[in-house]
């Protein structure tokens, strides 16, 4: 009999999955809006001019300290989990995983790709894919070695940065360069009024276009200096641990563990992360020595905050039996990549010129609200679509070309 890979059925599908994947794209976009309004790139004394700034400053700290880098620790989580799933489920068919997991990684890139130069500089989808081809690497590793190799990758970023230290490098300076030679052939500005570039009067498509000439490069330059590419496989090295015991499909067995990642998470997580907020706004970065604390403090704190969420979310979940209002958040879940680029949308409709130009004058305190609005429309607008579909509409397409065969996106109902 002929066996061909299948895309994951609804029946198949791991609802704690969703709704976690779901809940991880709210923080997303909150930390995502820090770019989309501009405020990210606001000098002091712009920040300071603004009528909101004490609340802007509590709310920005706190993102730092609850938010920034929790979210798409989780989400990378998850997507090692996916791939596992991919793998492990194509393998016990009988089929060759490895064909169907890079086709659909491959699809990824190219959509990433895209997104990166046609929408926002801040993709992470390319870089998902990117990081993602070498999971194979570890597929015949035992559970020990893949622990270990996630524990080290995620840690690794202490001693890359005591190396960049030592040596007073900077890798991804050359990427900067270049960027900075595309933004002077633009005419972008160079003084703090770049910062509202795509914000100010009369701004378009042609500043935005602008902009993102340059996008490719900041971001990866961002990406080599952060230490993100060893931080991303190793959480993906996590989740594939997880994905390999199936330990989100027996939850109810892991009662113990999920209670003690919950508990140390957050007696680690928390007042770790508060160090880090404060640390992360004084200025001081690598290869300045100072700049190790930051580093120590994020590598220590993120994963373990971020998997204490996690836990407590399942362990709320387990106790209700799986009846809980978090499974407004399973279809937000279920159509990931659309919603993770709808965001973009709106975040370029929203706040740059080429839309309503709200960004370039507001911090967290206007932010935050406009952020949790959009993230309301997606929980409703997920959970009406899947009252008629069956895949999210970018998640039909990745389908379709990652499998060769027509799905049905409709959902048959009688009239």
């Amino acid at each position: 009999m002929s066996l061909t890979a299948q895309p994951t059925l609804q029946h198949e599908r791991a609802d704690i999955l969703d709704i976690l994947r779901g809940f991880a794209l709210l923080g997303v976009l909150l930390d995502n809006l820090y770019g989309f309004t501009g405020y990210g790139f606001f000098s002091p004394a712009q920040r300071e001019a603004l009528s909101t700034y004490y609340p802007d400053i509590a709310l920005a700290l706190s993102e730092i300290a609850f938010i920034h880098g929790k979210f798409y620790s989780l989400f990378s989580i998850l997507f090692g989990i996916g791939f596992s799933i991919i793998l492990i489920r194509n393998e016990q068919r009988g089929i060759n995983p490895l064909l169907i997991f890079y086709k659909r990684l491959g699809i990824l890139a190219l959509i990433g790709l895209a997104h990166l130069l046609l929408l926002w500089e801040g993709d992470i989808l390319l870089l998902y894919a990117v990081v993602g081809f070498s999971l194979p690497l570890f597929r015949k590793c035992t559970d020990k070695t893949v622990l270990i190799w996630a524990l080290a990758l995620i840690l690794s970023p202490i001693l890359i940065d005591i190396v960049k230290v030592l040596l007073d490098v900077k890798p991804g300076a050359f990427l900067e360069v270049l960027a900075q030679g595309i933004d002077s052939r633009n005419g972008l500005p160079t003084d703090e009024s770049f910062s509202k570039y795509l914000y100010k009067e009369g701004s378009g498509w042609t500043e935005w276009r602008n902009w993102q000439q340059s996008g490719l490069y900041y971001r990866y330059a961002y990406i080599i200096e952060s230490n993100r590419i060893p931080k991303v496989l190793g959480l993906f090295l996590l989740g594939f641990y997880i994905g390999r015991k199936m330990m989100y499909a027996n939850l109810h067995q892991h009662v113990e563990l999920l209670i003690n990642i919950r508990k140390w998470g957050f007696i680690v997580g928390i007042p770790l992360s508060i160090g880090m907020a404060i640390f992360e706004i004084d200025g001081k970065a690598i290869p300045n020595p100072l700049g190790l604390i930051d580093t120590v403090l994020y590598a220590l704190s993120v994963v373990p905050l971020s998997l204490a969420i996690a836990a407590s979310i399942c362990l709320y979940w387990l106790k209700t039996k799986g009846n809980t209002r978090w499974n407004k958040l399973a279809p937000v879940g279920r159509m990931a990549l659309t919603n993770y680029l709808m965001q973009t949308g709106f975040g370029i409709l929203i706040f740059y010129g080429v839309g309503f130009g709200f960004g370039g004058n507001i911090g967290p305190t206007f932010y935050f609200p406009i952020g949790l609005g959009i993230y309301v429309f997606q929980i409703l607008y997920s959970n009406w679509w899947f009252k008629y579909f069956h895949f999210g509409p970018m998640e039909w397409i990745w389908r379709q070309l990652t499998y060769g065969k027509t799905l049905r996106l409709r959902k048959n109902h009688k009239t």
